[in-house]
């Protein structure tokens, strides 16, 4: 879709905008390639993106692995098609059995946080509806990568090791993550066999012995042993959810995000509240922008956190009540120019995240994202599958007047976003940033660099970010200048470092359809933050 960019990035990178007709671009570079080889072998974005998510549970593990949930937009022949394939909760949770095995506090890792894993489903679910090749092809580089090992990238390296004393003692974690005894080091080779083996089992049964076979037998009997409660019928029963984007307008452009029970509508309903704060009269690093965008983001998180759940759980206020445009422009009504104010929300929760996009010269695109949430996820590793999962069921309320209370065979409240971009019904962009409850701030921050500010792809990427914390609590990345920092904290934002081992600052990866014409091609940004790369041809 064209757009006037400035071409000019005036920010620090070590990354440039990469151009091509078929493009893959994700947060570690063998993904990447491995996205693209399937291009190479004929086959379109849908079948690169399967082909990166499963090659990046195998070198980004801290991030993502066989155990995670994903989600997925697809661009397709003029429509855009939303999967919805989180994880429900297995049907012996409830207030009731927290309360009872853990004195009303929900455990932040083990068995009791792992909801059904729903990433090979989503995979099975987009193969079967948008692919090419035959399923098992999209396995050949994850496998490869598993049985022959890789040498570990530079950021994964570095946040591997700042999980495993946390993880140590886990069921199964030092087997599969802690060669030596310690986590690998910067360029160390690391052979994972074991979740080669489920890899070509997957492949072989098209994902079916994951939830009624064999492998789901295996995860089924670790966790009854394990003291868990997930059963072989709680797998048996999962499946993937197609779904209808929600989506709001900024800036001439539409923006799509999967609906609840992800937290994609924050990002629509900041840009719903900043579309009336007029952000085009400041400059796109100045105090005054960078605080109309903070106050946008609090005021969507606040009620966010209050009414986002299970969509059939949300009976008192639904996603459309939350994106009604007088609703947002009241919400607006709120935020003082000349002062931070506080609004009430919850802690953030945090993020172990991956996100991919894939785009292909028919004009094919996905943003998938993919993840077992914090880093390592529940850090359970059942034995001898390579299988890490996910913990999402930590995201869950206790309070039994909340829309998003635990419940039998109901999703969690779910950090990771997918995004896409669309203008007068055509495709524009897919887009994404991981980390935790900096996805929706970052779709924000990024999208008015370039939709505000026609700042281009990569320079967006590249610019310092800010993240709210909670209530006052604002941090700033340590690129942005002194003198915006100052200016926020005259304002009476609290301006403050906080440690964070894994999320940082997101990290995100974009590719901007450059004409109508889908021949014209692509151009792609890849986030520094992580080990992440463009590729294309």
């Amino acid at each position: 879709m064209p757009m006037n960019f400035d071409w000019n990035n005036p920010y620090p990178t070590i990354r440039t905008p990469v151009f091509a007709r078929n493009v893959v671009a994700t947060s570690h570079p063998l993904a990447a390639q491995a996205g693209l080889r399937m291009m190479l072998k004929g086959g379109n974005a849908v079948d690169a993106a399967i082909a990166a998510a499963a090659a990046i549970t195998i070198v980004e593990p801290v991030s993502n692995g066989l155990g995670s949930d994903n989600f997925a937009l697809v661009w397709d022949d003029g429509v855009l098609h939303g999967l919805n394939s989180s994880g429900t909760a297995p049907a012996a949770w409830s207030v009731d059995y927290f309360q009872k095995k853990y004195g009303g506090v929900f455990p932040q890792r083990g068995w009791d946080t792992v909801t059904v894993p729903g990433a090979i489903a989503g995979w099975v679910a987009l193969s079967e509806k948008f692919g090419r090749l035959p399923f098992a092809d999209l396995f050949e580089p994850a496998i490869e990568l598993a049985e022959r090992g890789h040498a570990v990238a530079a950021i994964v390296a570095t946040k591997w090791q700042a999980q495993v004393e946390q993880l140590s003692a886990l069921p199964g974690f030092a087997a599969a993550f802690m060669p030596f005894g310690r986590a690998p080091a910067i360029g160390e080779k690391f052979v994972f066999k074991d979740a080669g083996k489920t890899l070509r089992a997957i492949a072989e049964s098209h994902g079916q012995s994951f939830y009624q076979g064999e492998i789901a037998a295996t995860l089924a009997a670790h966790s009854k042993a394990s003291g868990g409660s997930m059963t072989t019928s709680d797998l048996a029963g999962f499946s993937s959810q197609w779904v209808e984007p929600i989506r709001k307008d900024y800036a001439g452009y539409t923006v799509h995000e999967i609906p609840p029970n992800g937290q994609g509508i924050a990002a629509l309903m900041a840009l719903g509240i900043v579309e009336h704060l007029g952000l085009s009269h400041h400059a796109s690093d100045s105090v005054e922008s960078m605080h109309l965008q903070i106050e946008a983001m609090k005021l969507a998180f606040a009620d966010v956190y209050r009414w986002v759940a299970d969509p059939r759980h949300m009976t008192d206020v639904t996603a459309l009540d939350l994106l009604d445009e007088g609703y947002l422009r009241e919400r607006a009504r709120l935020v003082d120019a000349h002062k931070a104010q506080e609004f009430s929300h919850r802690k953030a929760p945090g993020g172990g995240t991956i996100y991919l996009s894939a785009a292909d010269e028919n004009g094919m695109m996905i943003s998938l994202i993919q993840s077992n949430y914090m880093g390592f996820g529940s850090g359970v590793v059942v034995p001898g599958t390579g299988i890490s999962l996910q913990n999402r069921g930590y995201c869950f309320s206790l309070d039994a007047s909340h829309p998003n209370v635990v419940a039998p065979g109901k999703r969690p409240f779910h950090t990771i976003i997918p995004a896409f971009l669309t203008r007068n019904g055509k495709a524009a962009m897919s887009f994404g940033v991981m980390g935790g409850n900096m996805q929706p701030q970052g779709h924000l921050q990024t999208l008015v660099r370039m939709l505000t500010y026609q700042q281009q792809p990569q320079a967006a990427c590249d610019a310092p970010r800010f993240k709210v914390n909670a209530g006052m609590s604002v941090d700033c990345e340590s690129t942005m200048a002194a003198a915006t920092v100052e200016g926020l904290q005259r304002l009476g934002h609290r301006i403050e470092s906080i440690r964070d081992s894994y999320m940082d600052f997101g990290s995100g990866q974009f590719i901007w359809k450059l004409s109508d014409d889908a021949d014209h091609g692509y151009v792609a940004a890849s986030d520094a933050r992580r080990d992440g790369h463009a590729v294309g041809f």
